[in-house]
C-alpha cells in the first residue's frame, strides 16, 4: 500500500546535552510522542537545527527514532541540504536506516531558480527509491517553489507524495490542491494555519507545538478528518495562546525552552541559535501554564 499522509506530524527538535546530540533523550521524546498518539515525527527538520547537525549525526538521529518508532507511525527524515549532492547522500541514508518518507526543503542560501528547484528535486528523486515530501518555507530559504513548478514537479517525480507548504498563503494552498487533487498530499507548514488549510483540502500539519502538546494538535486534525469541524475549531482556539508562544523568537527557542521546562529535554541550542531571552522563556512558560501544563 502506498504511503499515506494523514494527520499530525511533530518536526522533532534535536536536543544537545555538553554539546552533542543527546541520543538518549530524542528515544525518549519519540517514545512520548507515539504514546500520546501523534500522527507521525519529522526528525532532522528546521526545528531539529538541521543546518548545523552533521551527516553523522543525522544518521544517528533517524536511526534512533526509527527503531523506538518501531513502524507505529512513519518517520519522515529531513534530508534537505543547499547542495543536490549532499542532499542525495542524505535521502539514501534515510532511505537506507528505514526511513518511511524523506523531507526535502528547497535549497536555501544559493537562491536557485525555478527551472533549478525542477533539476534539484528530480535528481533528487531520480537517484533513490524513497517517498518524497518536499518543503517550501521562502522566509527562511529564500527560494518559492511556485504553484506551477509544484505541478510540473509532481507530473516528473511520482514518488513526490506530498508537500509541506509553509508560505503562510492559503490560496497558494488551494491552487496547488486545486491544480494536483489526490495525486499530491498537502500539509500545513504553520501550527496557526491548520483548521484553515485543511478547509481548503490539506491532510494535516508537520508541527512545532506538537512537540510541546502531541496529542492536542493531532486532535485538531483527527477531529477535522472525521467530519467535526466544530470540535476541530473549539481545539484550534485552545491552543492559539501556545502556538504564539512557540514563535516569541525564531523557531526552535522557545519550543527548546518549553519541553527543558517540562522536564523532557536540556536547556541547551547550538550556535548561531541563542537561548531564548528570559522575557520570552517567560511568556513560553505563561501560556504552557495557562494552557495547563506544568513544569516537569
Amino acid at each position: 500500500m502506498a504511503l499515506r499522509l494523514d494527520g499530525a506530524f511533530t518536526a522533532m527538535v534535536t536536543p544537545f546535552r555538553g554539546g552533542a546530540v543527546d541520543l538518549a533523550t530524542v528515544a525518549s521524546l519519540t517514545e512520548w510522542q507515539v504514546t500520546e498518539g501523534i500522527g507521525g515525527l519529522v526528525p532532522c527538520g528546521t526545528t531539529g537545527e538541521s543546518p548545523t547537525v552533521t551527516a553523522a549525526e543525522a544518521k544517528e538521529i533517524i536511526a534512533t527514532v526509527v527503531r523506538v518508532v518501531n513502524k507505529r507511525v512513519p518517520v519522515i527524515a529531513g534530508t534537505g541540504t543547499n547542495a543536490t549532492a549532499e542532499t542525495i547522500a542524505r535521502t539514501r541514508a534515510a532511505q537506507e536506516l528505514g526511513a518511511d518518507a524523506a523531507m526535502v526543503v528547497m535549497p536555501y542560501y544559493n537562491k536557485p531558480s525555478q527551472a533549478g528547484l525542477v533539476a534539484h528535486v528530480r535528481a533528487v528523486h531520480d537517484a533513490t527509491s524513497i517517498p518524497l515530501v518536499l518543503y517550501n518555507v521562502p522566509t527562511r530559504g529564500t527560494a518559492d517553489l511556485a504553484a506551477e513548478t509544484m505541478v510540473e514537479i509532481a507530473k516528473l517525480c511520482p514518488r513526490v507524495i506530498a508537500l509541506k507548504e509553509a508560505t503562510g498563503n492559503i490560496v497558494r494552498a488551494q491552487s496547488i490542491i486545486a491544480a494536483l487533487g489526490d495525486r499530491l498530499t498537502v500539509l500545513c507548514g504553520d501550527d496557526g494555519l491548520t483548521l484553515g488549510m485543511m478547509a481548503c483540502g490539506a491532510r494535516g500539519v508537520i508541527s512545532v507545538a506538537s512537540n510541546v502538546v502531541p496529542a492536542a494538535v493531532q486532535g485538531v486534525v483527527s477531529s477535522f478528518l472525521a467530519g467535526d469541524l466544530a470540535e476541530s475549531r473549539r481545539r484550534q482556539q485552545a491552543l492559539l495562546g501556545v502556538y504564539d508562544a512557540m514563535f516569541v523568537e525564531t523557531n526552535p527557542g522557545p519550543v527548546k525552552a518549553a519541553l527543558a521546562w517540562m522536564g523532557k529535554i536540556p536547556a541547551e541550542i547550538r550556535l548561531p541559535m541563542a537561548w531564548p531571552a528570559e522575557a520570552s522563556v517567560a511568556k513560553t512558560v505563561a501560556a504552557l501554564k495557562a494552557y495547563g501544563l506544568q513544569a516537569g
